[in-house]
């Protein structure tokens, strides 16, 4: 997840919304998953 969590700070907020959409159209039956995996997610968003 640490990983992920870097690429995300490298992005800006519309670039890393954009991310989260597309994670969520492309497999959102893992979207769950990650909520589960990684609760501060929406940190990253910030």
């Amino acid at each position: 997840m640490q990983t992920k969590s870097r690429l995300l700070t490298t992005l800006t907020s519309d670039e890393r919304c954009g991310v989260m959409l597309e994670f969520e159209d492309v497999e959102p039956q893992k979207l769950p998953q990650l909520v589960t995996d990684a609760p501060q997610w929406t940190e990253w968003m910030a």
